[in-house]
């Protein structure tokens, strides 16, 4: 399977308003192992850079000045992506963005290109619920160095995005090797072609006290329930003699 880690910085937060993409990082999985491709691009987005995103990942206009337009990057960004499922952390607001991008040239959608798109934050959220689910806390719980991580970027924050999200379906990755391995042969040289002598089960029985016990918590039951409880057999009822 071929699966793209990708991220995005924006000239703000949202798309609707007008702002646009400035930088694009992805880094390739096959078959659930890094191949060392990756597609990173600074984008000129042909308006200012809000202050506050600026303040997140240190993207200034002046650095984006010479950077390319989208339009001249996205055939080489379809190229990339195109087919591979998508992993992306809080991919509603990088799909958003890119969306946003390619329907201002008139472009297949990126949902069409790859139609499957794994979220790590709803992933996340659901593996670990009520924790904190940012990429630097999935970093501290997986265990993985992010110290490196002064500012946002896309690229670097789609490679530790890979390592978390390898890290986070590590027991998919194994139950599907235990899958694909054959059942273990029994060597019949080892047991002479006969029957395997089978390990006695030991039984343990309820002591004393813990049958009384027992006998007590039922009664207290059928007590609540006005005598009903259906772990006590009704007592026998007594017939009256026949008559002489």
């Amino acid at each position: 399977m071929r699966q793209i880690v990708l991220d995005t910085e924006t000239t703000g937060l949202d798309w609707k308003s007008g702002d646009r993409v400035i930088e694009i990082g992805c880094v390739e999985l096959l078959d659930r192992k890094l191949t060392g491709r990756h597609y990173h691009v600074y984008i000129n987005p042909q308006r200012n850079i809000d202050a506050g995103a600026m303040a997140v990942h240190g993207i200034t206009n002046e650095f984006l000045t010479d950077k390319p337009v989208f339009k001249d990057i996205v055939s080489e960004f379809e190229a990339f992506v195109d087919g591979a499922e998508l992993v992306i952390h809080n991919a509603t607001f990088d799909v958003g963005f890119l969306n946003y991008e390619l329907g201002l040239l008139g472009r297949p959608l990126l949902t069409a290109i790859c139609p499957s798109v794994i979220d790590t934050l709803k992933l996340a959220k659901e593996q670990n619920p009520g924790k904190k689910a940012s990429l630097n806390a999935l970093c501290s719980l997986y265990e993985i160095d992010n110290t490196h991580r002064a500012l946002h970027g896309a690229l670097l924050d789609a490679e530790l995005l890979a390592d978390v999200y390898l890290a986070m379906t590590r027991g998919q990755e194994s139950l599907i090797m235990m899958l694909d391995e054959p059942a273990p042969q029994q060597d019949d040289a080892d047991t002479g072609g006969g029957l395997l002598e089978r390990v006695p089960l030991r039984v343990l029985r309820a002591t004393n006290e813990e049958l009384a016990g027992h006998d007590k918590v039922l009664a207290e039951i059928a007590k609540a329930n006005k005598g009903h409880c259906l772990w006590i057999p009704p007592e026998p009822v007594e017939q009256a003699a026949p008559a002489a």
